[in-house]
Formats: C-alpha cells, structure tokens, sequence
C-alpha cells in the first residue's frame, strides 16, 4: 500500500551569484519557487516562510588567502539573519577542510550560526529542505501538537505519576 503524500513545496530567494549552479537547477526540478536576488549576500539561500537563510561555503573559498575575507564574509551573514546555516561543501574530508571547519567552529562558537558540512549538491539540497520543512509554519505546527500529545501521554502513563498518587 502506497501512501499518496504530496510533495512539498516552498518559494526560495536565492542569491543571483547563484544563479548558474547545480542545486538552482535541482531545487527548480523539485518544483519548487527559485527567486534570484542582487540584494541578498552572496551565496545565500533564503526561505522566508521557514525564517531560515543558508550561505554556501565551496572549496575554492576555503584557501589561507582567502580566509579573513571569508569570515568577514560569514560574520556579516550571522549579523543579517537570526537562523542561520553554513552550508560547508567540501567533497573530501581533508585537512585543510577539517582546518577550515574547525577555524569557522571556534570563531563562531556561540554565535546563531549552525554548520551543516555537506560532501556533495544532492545532500546540500536535502539538507536544506529538511531544515527549512521543519521549521516551516505549517510543518512546526503539526510537530508541536504531536509532540504535546506525546507528553501528554508519557505524564499519563508514567510509574513515578501512579506512585505520587498512592504516597498522596
């Protein structure tokens, strides 16, 4: 039996530095809503009905040159957006990718910034959608909700519950 589930669809604002790479051309397959914007940072991804941005991070900006630039570069995108994503591509783990990803770790620890490291564009999307689904309005209403029933039931049945009731 094959559940009929709809796919999900949402608008995405990206940044038009973008316009010509691979996961534009995978998230407009998927149909969903790809804008183009001068106006957003480059690299960015935007879901406004999510109220989450992603910056994309490849290996060609990953070089020692390149890494004040870079973290200026990230540290105006924590600035701008509260839930934010660092989409680190890197399609090896090695070291100067573990040393870029632990720089971006430290500089930022503490910060609003989570970093998703990503090895290839079909993670990078899933990734994205997935966090941008969960915290969509219509999505975190319903898992809210579940989540309330659970924990209704869980106090419900709970030994420690019945045992406070005898004691009292």
């Amino acid at each position: 039996m094959a559940a009929n589930k709809s796919q999900w669809r949402t608008t995405i604002i990206i940044s038009s530095s973008l316009q010509n790479h691979e996961t534009c051309r995978m998230l407009s397959t998927q149909q969903h809503r790809v804008r183009f914007s001068d106006c957003i940072e480059a690299g960015s991804f935007i879901y406004p009905l999510s109220g989450t941005a992603f910056l994309l991070v490849e290996p060609q900006d990953l070089g020692a040159s390149e890494q004040p630039r870079l973290i200026e570069h990230i540290k105006k995108f924590v600035q701008v957006h509260r839930n934010c994503f660092l989409l680190l591509y890197a399609p090896f783990n090695g070291e100067k990718e573990l040393q870029t990803l632990a720089l971006i770790q430290s500089r930022f620890f503490g910060s609003n910034l989570k970093i998703l490291p990503v090895r290839n564009v079909a993670e990078l999307v899933k990734g994205m959608l997935t966090v941008a689904k969960a915290t969509s309005k219509p999505h975190v209403d319903g898992i809210r909700q579940r989540m309330s029933l659970v924990r209704a039931h869980i106090i419900e049945n709970s030994g420690v519950l019945e045992m406070l009731r005898g004691i009292f």
